[in-house]
């Protein structure tokens, strides 16, 4: 039986084309990303079950890639039929946990506070469509151990100034909430308190089924007609500017701390103050992000395009505590770098030639001292900081010529027998 050439499902093969775009984007992200201050970092792919299954991570706790026990403990486990035993690791689905245990375990000697950049593959069993992928990159920063809104305000700049940098003819438009803004929202109408997170969900859906839908979705679960009634009223009427979550602040007072409000109308604030890109920033109190360690702020990033969101994150200040026993304060955000990647590849985007690139193609049947001199010569060139490739003349030259034109060599230079 024939070995299977094609990838697994909801994985790929990348081609040079697309893996030259790759490598210059993700050059994009780190240079951009250490102009503010952060480190590089590495962490296993492999975590603990325990950590991935804790109830962290939303949805994508039912995406996880398990890897089963070995050995003796596997058949102990399959000899007691126990299956729920059967696995006591997994493929990581995010960034954020494996972070998160790895300060953890090395705060001591880690700066303080620590300024973390992740660039590295995660999986999710996910069904598979255009720029989404059971194994994708993500490209993470993060700050632990700083409470003050300043990580927020410098997040939003390096995201944007990063995909500015990528896609500068691309409209941007970050939207922002807080956690503590949904939860105020939610009490304020007087759903249950236990009910709050199933009300996310519904909430969540409004760019699919508008406000109408999300109505009527908590009617049919069951909610009161006057909670559904004022929780749909609220959102009707709130403006996405500063001004607008101090006015919401003010309005739900009896049931959250206005400084909540003023906390995010001064990231708002400031972000528009100090930046020199054109991005728009908005309030959504829409916004919910799935994540389940959300504490505080949350952000998304969209770009004109490409659908959904290009970059999301937000603050969790409690997930180190679920390793340490003590709350961190913590936030990060992350790039959704396939996304990007489709959206250059789909535009047809061409990396720009830092150095001259050229193809040196040589005669089939030199002799051994001809072809030392075609050698040398790519030697000569390289040592002036281009970039050579060489290659015996194909007997279709054109189409040999036409796929290294498409890799990025835009000379040519050919060696004859009789020249050399």
């Amino acid at each position: 039986m024939a070995l299977k050439k094609k990838p697994v499902t909801g994985m790929k093969d990348i081609l040079p084309a697309e893996m030259e775009i790759r490598d210059y984007v993700l050059g994009i992200i780190k240079d951009t990303y250490r102009e503010y201050g952060y480190s590089t970092i590495e962490t296993p792919c492999v975590e603990h079950i325990e950590n991935l299954t804790s109830k962290q991570g939303g949805d994508n706790e039912k995406l996880i890639f398990k890897i089963m026990k070995r050995g003796d403990k596997l058949q102990s486990a399959l000899d007691e039929s126990k299956w729920d035993e059967i696995a006591d690791s997994g493929l990581r689905y995010d960034l954020t946990l494996p972070l998160c245990r790895y300060y953890s375990n090395n705060a001591a000697s880690l700066p303080q506070p620590f300024k973390a950049l992740q660039v590295g593959s995660v999986w999710r069993a996910d069904r598979p469509q255009k720029g989404r992928f059971r194994q994708f990159v993500q490209c993470d920063i993060d700050v632990l151990g700083d409470a003050s809104n300043q990580v927020e305000i410098e997040s939003i700049l390096a995201i944007t100034k990063t995909l500015k940098r990528i896609l500068p003819d691309n409209k941007l438009t970050v939207r922002v909430n807080d956690r503590a803004i949904l939860k105020g929202m939610a009490d304020y109408c007087g759903f249950p308190e236990d009910k709050t997170m199933d009300v996310f969900i519904t909430l969540d859906k409004m760019d699919k089924i508008g406000l109408d839908g999300v109505k009527q979705e908590l009617l049919d679960n069951g909610y009161a007609q006057e909670s559904v009634d004022k929780y749909v009223g609220l959102l009707g009427a709130i403006k996405n500017t500063p001004d607008g979550v101090r006015e919401l602040g003010q309005q739900i007072a009896s049931v959250m701390d206005p400084a909540k409000a003023e906390n995010l109308a001064e990231i708002m604030e400031t972000a528009r103050a100090v930046t020199t890109l054109d991005f728009n920033l908005e309030f959504d109190p829409t916004l919910v992000r799935g994540m389940g360690y959300y504490t505080g702020t949350i952000f998304e990033v969209s770009m004109e395009g490409f659908g959904g969101s290009v970059s999301g994150g937000g603050r969790y200040d409690q997930l180190v505590g679920k390793f340490t026993g003590q709350d961190t304060p913590a936030c990060g955000i992350s790039i959704g770098f396939e996304r990007i990647i489709t959206i250059l590849m789909d535009q047809g985007f061409k990396v720009p030639a830092k150095n001259v690139s050229k193809a040196f193609l040589y005669e089939k049947g030199l002799d051994a001292a001809q072809f030392r001199k075609v050698i040398a010569a790519a030697e000569e060139e390289r040592s002036k900081g281009h970039k050579v490739a060489l290659a015996m003349m194909a007997k279709n030259k054109k189409f040999q010529k036409d796929q290294f034109v498409e890799n990025g060599f835009g000379e040519f230079v050919e060696f004859y027998k009789k020249d050399l």
